[in-house]
């Protein structure tokens, strides 16, 4: 079992930066398996919706063209983690950020990952 645990969600102004944070804690076999990490949203009457994904096989990454121009996804390279830095917020980027990991498979579909977390809240105001 992996467990995913996100950090650093909460409240900005619009044109504000903010930085979300996920570490994979588990079985180490488990852990090893995991060559793709990413991050989706939903907000309040949406469907979720992809963002950004770090593969951990190659220095790959890949971002949502909405918001290319201002989210950036790194990957850690000690521990199974990954980040997301959001700059330029604007309120529609209001959502519950979930973190996501898995094996194989489009990186913008949800059910390429095996793992979720529960979620941190960004709430941008205008």
């Amino acid at each position: 079992q992996v467990y995913l645990v996100e950090s650093g969600g909460g409240s900005a102004q619009a044109g504000g930066s903010l930085s979300l944070s996920c570490t994979a804690s588990g079985s180490s076999s488990t852990i090893a398996d995991i060559m793709l990490m990413g991050w989706f949203r939903q907000a309040p009457g949406k469907e979720r919706e992809w963002v950004a994904t770090a593969s951990f096989t190659t220095d790959i990454t890949q971002v949502a063209r909405s918001v290319e121009a201002r989210f950036t996804i790194s990957r850690d390279h000690i521990e199974t983690a990954i980040s997301l830095r959001m700059n330029n917020l604007e309120p529609e980027d209001t959502a519950m950020y979930y973190c996501a990991a898995g094996r194989f498979g489009r990186w913008s579909t949800s059910t390429s990952y095996d793992y979720w977390g529960t979620g941190t809240q960004v709430t941008v105001s205008s």
